[in-house]
């Protein structure tokens, strides 16, 4: 066969698999080149430059779709014990290349953290995502206030029968452009019209049944049904899990379940510092992830991904008064282990308008 002929029979093979190329959006991409050549008539330089748009938008879409579903069946089939041979050794070695050559700009981490502003003052009996909160809240202060790095950031002791370790130093992967922009422009959509459907967070009491909302703690409005943006997220989270793993120093795992949800924080929403596993009905989480995204141009500042560096101290975790700080950018994902302790920094959003929001799909990976 010619090269021609073999790439022809590749991607009719792509074509075929309606997970990486839809028949809706083949017969979409046919009428707009239709109406491409019927608006340039006989213009054969216009015609060359749509189809190179148009070739470039098809390519960069259809190879991430490709590489997410080829991801997650070699992830699948290590799961259940597979031998997977040169295919995982060529697909390991994709993912190596790529997160090499993301290397220099993989986190926007700043090991010695800038002097702290103002924002939401450290609760006395810290919280846990979904956190553990005291079910004696402070009183309410004028106004959220970022803890100082000289302040102590405390954590209830971990209920399990683990030992746990005396540090926790803080760790994480970033990477960039992790959505096809067609992708990303059709989640933010999504987002946007279902901002009716927004809850108030919630905190977990360790004295309630069900979690509860608390200001004094956590402000965010979330968005538990995701539709179709959930199962997208999720295959491509599993198709970069064993590259993930691997640079967090973590086994990789069985996943016994996984949670998502959209957060949206706007003017004067934070969260605490805390872990996403803390207390009985988390405890399973094992890795959490965040993926940033927001609507052009950027209407807020702040909501900085915070994660310390640890001591235990007394049954309790405290900051050692260093973090790493990860400044949300569109398109960007973040995975970190359940147990580091974290916050989110206070937002500030002039408009107020929930369209001009921080957005985030989070959400963690059950062992």
């Amino acid at each position: 066969m010619t090269p021609k002929q073999i790439l022809d029979s590749f991607s009719e093979t792509l074509m075929q698999d309606e997970r990486i190329f839809s028949s809706q959006e083949r017969e979409l991409v046919k009428t707009l080149l239709q109406h491409a050549n019927a608006a340039t008539g006989a213009t054969p330089q216009i015609q060359q430059a749509v189809l190179r748009v148009v070739s470039s938008a098809v390519g960069e879409t259809v190879a991430q779709r490709a590489f997410a579903v080829l991801g997650s069946n070699i992830v699948e089939r290590i799961v259940d014990g597979t031998s997977l041979g040169d295919a995982a050794a060529k697909h390991t070695a994709y993912l190596s290349s790529v997160t090499n050559d993301n290397s220099g700009r993989i986190a926007r981490l700043s090991p010695n953290p800038p002097s702290p502003s103002p924002g939401p003052q450290t609760p006395s009996s810290p919280l846990r995502d979904a956190p553990m909160v005291s079910p004696k809240p402070p009183s309410p202060s004028p106004g959220p206030q970022t803890p100082s790095i000289s302040a102590k950031l405390t954590m209830q002791a971990k209920t399990a029968v683990v030992e746990r370790p005396e540090r926790l130093p803080a760790k994480c992967v970033v990477l960039e452009e992790f959505l096809a922009p067609q992708e990303l422009a059709e989640l933010t959509g999504f987002t946007l019209d279902h901002e009716a459907d927004f809850q108030a967070s919630e905190v977990i009491s360790p004295t309630a049944d069900k979690g509860t909302v608390n200001y004094d703690f956590r402000r965010s409005r979330v968005l538990m049904d995701l539709g179709r943006y959930e199962q997208l997220v999720l295959d491509r989270v599993k198709s970069v899990l064993p590259q993930v793993l691997k640079q967090l120093d973590m086994q990789e795992f069985n996943i016994s379940a996984i949670e998502a949800q959209i957060t949206a924080s706007n003017d004067g929403d934070f969260f605490h510092f805390h872990s996403d596993n803390g207390n009985d009905p988390v405890a399973s989480r094992h890795l959490t992830f965040v993926y940033f995204f927001h609507r052009e141009p950027r209407r807020f500042e702040g909501g900085e991904l915070r994660i310390h560096d640890a001591r235990l101290e007394a049954d309790e975790y405290v900051s050692e008064g260093n973090y790493q700080s990860i400044v949300p950018q569109q398109n960007q994902i973040v995975f970190f282990p359940c147990e580091l302790m974290h916050e989110i920094t206070p937002i500030t959003c002039p408009s107020q308008l929930f369209a001009d929001s921080r957005f985030t799909l989070n959400g963690w990976l059950r062992h």
